[in-house]
């Protein structure tokens, strides 16, 4: 969703930022290397142009000629001439050759002959070599100093070759425009990477700007974490890019979940089915920890690709159980109404047999009646003495009877009255839920045989024992294949479209929350045992 602020006058766009920001660097960069460039080939020509005078100083100190006359009385006669000569040749700014004592014997100007260099040319005559740049007659040369040596090794004088410093420079500019065309190609096709680059993030961007994009994101979260809903996503891989505050307290993610995949997080392969299925899903049961959540799952689809899903988690664990009880309710409630009318029905038949005038009759009549009701209400209230147990059994009883099943209280049940409120709801829902799948079951063979009988028996003390409920009915069997998940969330014996299976769910989550269980043997036939301890343990399910 784009943001419908308008730019601010003046406000320069992120994309034109970022072109002239790489411009910049780009332009830094690029000055700093050729620089450097530059630098490298001034020193580069510098030594080479070193090397040239050097070379040229140690080719005339060892000529016969010079070596010849240095032996003469009067040098200059014949170096001076000929080593302007050499000079003019070669192209250097000026030769200078001196005798032992240091007095010039040539030089490019005359009047400097006969005289003494102004640099002490004491190392150089005792045997030294140099080169360097000095200041001289001709302004800043580059100079080599080399003696010159007899066969015995004695210095009889010393050659002085130069070159101006200006020559050296101008020869390392001739490198300027290659400097400066590669510098500017560097910039050109910088600029050009710059704009794509400015232009790709302008289209993943969609076109927002930071302030945009940064209110998007705080709107996006206050409205993930405003929503009573619990809202998860995940990308194209699995991994969890966006959970709210009540998608982490329903699956009871770690803080560091994000990137990470339902598997690597721990999550139950049925949470992991739920939340990385990649086609949609409505009203997915899933069980977590004791609680029963809805599940909605949206894929989600970014220009045609593949953006992952997003799941929708509603916690329906209370609202389910309240549903329970008011079942349990009902139930009661429909088996004192189906004894009012069979009450009815018996008062019309003694009252027809009294206007017939069969008072022995009707005294008879009234004496089974009397006999067989009070016998059944009498041995559910004897062995099951907590009041809402026993009206929930009763009215089971009479449901039993209105669908054609036979219902039976084992001999071996009891119960003691005044039983924990929060026992005497799980007990509710227990005993609801098995009796009612146990019906369903027993209806689904020969309705002739149809059978359930129900056991509560309590074990151990008052406030430290366990209570004992077992349910068996006559019906065909559970399959092999859904008995080991009969307990799960959404698995059904009567439907198989994910729309039933929570009853037995229910009892396996009452049951493990007080640290009991609850088991299921289908070999004859098809017996469910619960456990309930009488002090909740609170393990999670």
């Amino acid at each position: 969703m784009r943001s419908s602020q308008a730019p601010t006058t003046g406000e320069v766009s992120l994309v034109r930022r970022l072109f002239r920001w790489n411009i910049m660097l780009l332009i830094g960069a690029v000055t700093l290397v050729s620089l450097l460039w530059g630098v490298h080939q001034y020193l580069e020509v510098r030594a080479q142009y070193a090397e040239r005078v050097l070379t040229m100083a140690e080719s005339v100190s060892v000529m016969d000629t010079v070596q010849d006359a240095l032996r003469t009385e009067n040098p200059a006669e014949i170096l001076a001439p000929w080593a302007e000569t050499l000079r003019a040749a070669s192209g250097y700014e000026y030769i200078m050759i001196a005798d032992a004592d240091g007095i010039r014997q040539s030089h490019p100007d005359p009047a400097a002959i006969g005289g003494r260099p102004e640099l002490d040319p004491a190392p150089v005559l005792a045997g030294e070599t140099w080169t360097g740049v000095e200041h001289g007659h001709a302004g800043l040369t580059m100079r080599a100093r080399v003696p010159i040596t007899e066969d015995g090794g004695e210095v009889i004088g010393f050659v002085s070759v130069g070159i101006l410093a200006s020559e050296v420079r101008l020869a390392s500019f001739q490198e300027l425009p290659l400097i400066l065309g590669a510098a500017a190609l560097a910039v050109g096709i910088g600029a050009i990477g710059a704009r794509m680059l400015a232009r790709r993030l302008r289209a993943d961007t969609h076109g927002l700007e930071p302030r945009e994009i940064t209110a998007l994101l705080d709107g996006r979260e206050a409205l993930l974490h405003a929503i009573g809903e619990g809202v998860i996503g995940l990308d194209r891989e699995g991994r969890v890019v966006l959970a709210n505050t009540p998608a982490r307290h329903l699956l009871r993610l770690p803080v560091d979940h994000l990137g990470r995949t339902p598997a690597q997080l721990g999550l139950s392969a049925e949470a992991q089915a739920v939340l990385t299925g990649p086609e949609p899903g409505e009203d997915l049961l899933l069980s977590v920890d004791g609680l029963i959540l809805v599940c909605n799952r949206r894929p989600v689809r970014l220009r045609e690709d593949d953006g992952g899903v997003v799941v929708t988690l509603r916690d329906r664990t209370e609202l389910t159980r309240l549903s329970d009880q008011l079942d349990g309710a009902r139930t009661v409630t429909d088996g004192l109404r189906a004894q009012r009318h069979e009450f009815a029905n018996r008062l019309h038949t003694v009252a027809g047999m009294l206007e017939l005038g069969g008072v022995d009759q009707a005294q008879d009549y009234l004496s089974e009646l009397s006999l067989a009701t009070s016998g059944a209400d009498a041995q559910i209230a004897a062995r099951i003495q907590d009041m809402t147990v026993a009206a929930l059994v009763l009215a089971k009883s009479v449901q039993a009877a209105e669908r054609g099943v036979q219902f039976s209280l084992s001999e071996l049940s009891q119960l003691p009255a005044d039983q924990p409120h929060d026992l005497r709801d799980d007990l509710l829902l227990v005993i609801g839920n098995l009796i009612d799948n146990a019906m369903d079951a027993a209806i689904s063979g020969p309705l002739a045989e149809a059978r359930v009988e129900l056991m509560v028996r309590h074990h151990g003390g008052i406030t430290d024992g366990l209570v004992e409920v077992r349910v068996i009915d006559s019906g065909p069997g559970l399959d092999p294949e859904i008995a080991a998940e009969i307990f799960s969330v959404g698995r059904s014996t009567k439907d198989q479209a994910g729309r039933r299976g929570l009853g037995l769910a229910l009892v396996h989550q009452a049951c493990m929350r007080r640290g009991g269980s609850v088991s299921v043997e289908h070999e004859d036939e098809t017996t469910f045992c619960a456990y309930l301890p009488v002090r909740a343990e609170v393990i999670s399910a």
